[in-house]
């Protein structure tokens, strides 16, 4: 049962991406690649988010590379019940959208059983300060923990 709550969600989600960047994206890609965020300095966001990209055999997505800049401040890990965590994380620190809401609400009815790490991770978004919206291409230099420790970010 546990791998068809799996495959539902990872479905919805690859099904989702195209229509949610039309919908609501209006920010222009980064056009960065993995391999060029690995020239920033070792200690910054930058290139921990591209050793998080080539990590997870991953390459930026167009539009939305904030998303992989949440899973980089939080540390938070990829699995489904990870991602839906992060999506609390997000609440709890202000973000509000459709798309946030739509994950909250079928992974809370998909994964009951993870609604204590669910809760965790919305008190832990809300006991840190709003970081949800920077525009995080232009910190790509700065460095990880400072970002982490300036706007309290626990992580998962």
């Amino acid at each position: 049962m546990k791998i068809i709550r799996y495959l539902i969600l990872e479905r919805l989600y690859e099904w989702s991406k195209l229509p949610y960047r039309f919908l609501f994206k209006s920010e222009a890609p980064w056009g960065i690649s993995a391999k060029q965020l690995l020239t920033y300095p070792e200690n910054s966001l930058g290139y921990h988010l591209g050793c998080f990209l080539l990590r997870n055999h991953f390459t930026p997505e167009p539009q939305l590379e904030n998303h992989d800049i949440y899973h980089v401040l939080t540390n938070t890990g990829i699995s489904v019940p990870e991602e839906i965590a992060m999506q609390f994380y997000l609440l709890g620190n202000g973000k509000r959208s459709l798309y946030l809401f739509i994950v909250i609400a079928i992974g809370s009815i998909l994964f009951m059983d993870e609604i204590p790490h669910f809760r965790e991770a919305f008190s832990k978004g809300r006991s840190a300060h709003m970081f949800y919206n920077l525009n995080f291409l232009k910190l790509l230099e700065q460095p990880l923990a400072q970002l982490q420790h300036t706007f309290k970010i626990t992580l998962q």
